[in-house]
């Protein structure tokens, strides 16, 4: 975070934090009513403070991203239990032993995106991920393989390990709230790309489409990599036809099997930018 430049002649809170660690020791100042309310991490953590905690998260990584330039993301959302290609012999399944291969199209695909934001400044289209392992991980690695930089939104999970090695460190963030994490995958997309995962990797990618399909969030290229294994696991088509969604609404996605398709899909979507004024079939 840079440094703060202050225009007003009060002290600042750093000072009085410092200040505030020096205090006579009496059964006052041990008292835990009489700590500065901001440096007082069990009163940050009452439950009664959890919408200045929300606020908290939706500030710092805005705050750092905004310090760093960054105006617009690719989003890659997929799998943690995919593994690289080259130890795919390690993978509890068959089936994820077969996704490998979307490992190296999300690792291209980072690697490609990469390259045009650093073209243009390095400052849109940032590959974000999750910052864990898997599809998340061949992201970060893929922008780390064309020299630039990457996002990683992590989050506390009781079996979690650490961030994968391949985030930029000083735009690698760790959440507690979701849906915060959630507002920080979507606040900058200029495109989201999906590759075959789990209940998170489902999770993301229908609130992202149900946004999308309200209007309450613009149109942009929304990519899912690995036809056959969306077709298997969504009817699609009986969804349209049961009329829980509009035959419209397929059009809001497209599937891809390889980074070059997704690349040349992104750049002739049709109808980026634009929001829905109303739903179809309502």
């Amino acid at each position: 975070m840079k440094d703060d430049n202050r225009c007003h002649p009060f002290r600042d809170s750093h000072q009085d934090r410092t200040e505030a660690l020096h205090v006579p020791d009496t059964p006052q100042t041990r008292a835990p009513e009489y700590r500065l309310a901001f440096a007082d991490e069990d009163f940050l953590l009452r439950d009664e403070l959890r919408p200045v905690r929300l606020q908290l998260e939706l500030l710092k990584p805005q705050m750092a991203m905004d310090e760093a330039g960054i105006e617009s993301t690719i989003v890659l959302f997929g799998g943690a239990r995919i593994p690289e290609p080259e130890k795919k012999d390690t993978a509890r399944t068959k089936t994820l032993a077969d996704l490998s291969k979307y490992y190296a199209e999300a690792r291209k695909f980072s690697e490609i995106m990469t390259r045009k934001s650093m073209a243009s400044g390095g400052k849109h289209e940032v590959i974000v991920t999750g910052g864990g392992p898997g599809v998340m991980e061949a992201g970060n690695r893929g922008a780390m393989d064309a020299g630039g930089k990457s996002i990683g939104l992590n989050i506390v999970l009781p079996h979690e390990q650490a961030p994968n090695e391949y985030v930029t460190p000083e735009l690698c963030f760790n959440f507690h709230y979701f849906a915060i994490r959630k507002m920080h995958f979507l606040m900058r997309a200029s495109a989201i790309c999906v590759f075959p995962g789990g209940f998170g990797t489902l999770d993301e990618t229908f609130e992202a489409l149900t946004l999308i399909q309200t209007g309450r969030m613009a149109r942009i290229p929304f990519l899912l990599f690995g036809e056959a294994f969306w077709r298997g696991i969504i009817n699609w088509d009986v969804l349209a036809e049961a009329g829980t969604i509009s035959a419209d609404d397929l059009a809001l996605f497209r599937f891809v099997e390889t980074a070059q398709e997704a690349v040349a899909a992104m750049e002739s979507w049709e109808g980026k930018g634009e929001k829905r004024g109303k739903l179809p079939g309502r």
